[in-house]
């Protein structure tokens, strides 16, 4: 199955009426949660002005990790725990990735133009559409075919994605190498003991690690 556009943007009411800074909104989600923390996705830079291309990744190995798509699956996995409405959650795309152009080559829009002219919700810096879906359903867009026969590929993962009943949420922004995490304080000490992934706790009102 595929996620659904969504008209109506309700549901994303507490996202757009936070008050805190857009930086803390847009890598943390909403505020007010019990406990918060950060999927790293590479490590965090060893010294001021580091670039990711520079980092200390685990180069004893030619196999790939997981996918930042794979390990946001297996935090899924635990926070699906900890909700009461997995068949029922919402996921917002940046707007970014509905249009129609591909390096030099123009190609399908990725949505019909209901969806690509439709409300958006809007923060800060940042624009949204939004989806509706089970859990189950992550990251399936059911975005359009490039051309015939071209299924479309490079699709991200979504900025946000939240259960209805606003147990949790996680943020995943363009730059930083990391997604932020809101959840329940056991849901985010599981995450953290989680060998599958690198989660470590964080304050949102805190000045966060960045690569230069």
């Amino acid at each position: 199955m595929a996620l659904v556009p969504q008209s109506d943007l309700s549901p994303a009411t507490w996202l757009t009426t936070d008050a805190r800074p857009w930086h803390e909104q847009v890598t943390f989600g909403p505020g007010g949660l019990p406990a918060y923390a950060r999927l790293r996705f590479i490590p965090d830079p060893a010294y001021a002005g580091q670039s990711e291309t520079d980092a200390d990744t685990d180069t004893d190995t030619d196999e790939d990790g997981p996918s930042e798509t794979d390990q946001l699956r297996t935090v899924l996995e635990t926070l699906a725990r900890y909700t009461t409405t997995p068949g029922d959650c919402y996921y917002c795309l940046w707007e970014g990735w509905g249009t129609d152009i591909w390096g030099d080559h123009r190609i399908a829009p990725a949505f019909p133009p209901a969806v690509l002219n439709g409300p958006r919700v809007e923060l800060p810096h940042r624009s949204y559409f939004l989806f509706r879906g089970p859990l189950t359903d992550f990251a399936q867009w059911g975005a359009a075919d490039m051309w015939p026969g071209q299924p479309r590929f490079g699709m991200p993962d979504p900025a946000f994605m939240w259960p209805a009943d606003h147990a949790w949420c996680i943020a995943r922004d363009v730059d930083p190498h990391w997604a932020g995490i809101g959840a329940p304080t056991t849901a985010i000490a599981e995450l953290i003991a989680d060998p599958r992934i690198d989660v470590v706790p964080a304050d949102p009102a805190q000045p966060q690690p960045a690569y230069g």
